[in-house]
């Protein structure tokens, strides 16, 4: 179900137990060859593959396209909110359904820059909450659900990287006529001299034209594979969902 298209009195009269799912995404640069709207495109397209698959089982909301992506504003074309800005939006949101009685909330990320923000997002609503025992709040990247970041047979990254392999592909069977030349983009390393301590960073310290990964190796046939498993994965995940008990951890 979109909730975009639904009535409020609809809304209103779903099980409070329907999985309420939220896409969160980014509007911000990705490199000299995407799209600054790459993400929400993307994980719009695997939350509407999921929820055609699952129909009436599950509440999807729209694209939350505005994200944490201060470390891109370097790049012209990127908008960003502040860290505890964002944690709060999320918060919000997820207060939202709350009040309105719903009782599982999913967020399904498409952009790494959310993970940090949102995980804590999720942390203290549960905080707030820690009495109701039939909550379940969860916070997802598409990309990392099931198998996503295991080697694949023909593929040069085994990992999501920006602007990379992998959301080239995908955008590349979605929307071609928006791919500029990935094949000139030059190979920039995912990997840092410190991992695996965590660094504080800027795109612009790891990359000068934007990108991480290996985007000349993009190609439609990739990212029509890579849509299929991170949907089905998506759709697996919202299933166990959908059949939770209430009470398991």
């Amino acid at each position: 179900m979109l909730l975009a298209e639904m009535t409020w009195p609809r809304v209103a009269a779903l099980p409070k137990h329907t999985p309420v799912v939220l896409p969160l995404a980014a509007l911000e640069q990705h490199g000299e060859h995407l799209p600054v709207f790459t993400d929400s495109m993307l994980v719009g397209e695997i939350t509407r593959r999921a929820e055609r698959e699952l129909a009436e089982r599950i509440l999807l909301a729209p694209v939350m396209w505005l994200g944490n992506s201060a470390h891109h504003l370097d790049f012209a074309g990127t908008m960003s909110a502040a860290p505890r800005t964002y944690i709060d939006l999320v918060n919000d949101m997820v207060e939202n359904f709350l009040m309105h009685g719903f009782k599982r909330i999913v967020l399904v990320n498409g952009h790494g820059g959310n993970n940090v923000p949102g995980e804590q997002a999720v942390f203290e609503c549960r905080q707030r909450h820690r009495d109701q025992d039939d909550l379940l709040l969860l916070f997802a990247c598409y990309w990392a659900i099931g198998d996503g970041e295991k080697t694949s047979p023909g593929f040069e990254q085994t990992a999501m990287g920006h602007a990379c392999e992998w959301e080239t592909s995908m955008i590349l069977a979605l929307r071609p006529e928006l791919v500029g030349d990935y094949a000139a983009a030059k190979d920039v390393s995912a990997q840092g001299a410190f991992d695996p301590a965590r660094r504080g960073w800027t795109t612009k310290d790891r990359s000068a034209a934007g990108h991480i990964g290996v985007p000349r190796a993009a190609s439609a046939d990739k990212g029509r594979k890579l849509l299929d498993r991170f949907s089905g994965d998506l759709v697996r995940l919202l299933a166990r969902v959908v059949e939770w008990d209430g009470r398991g951890f």
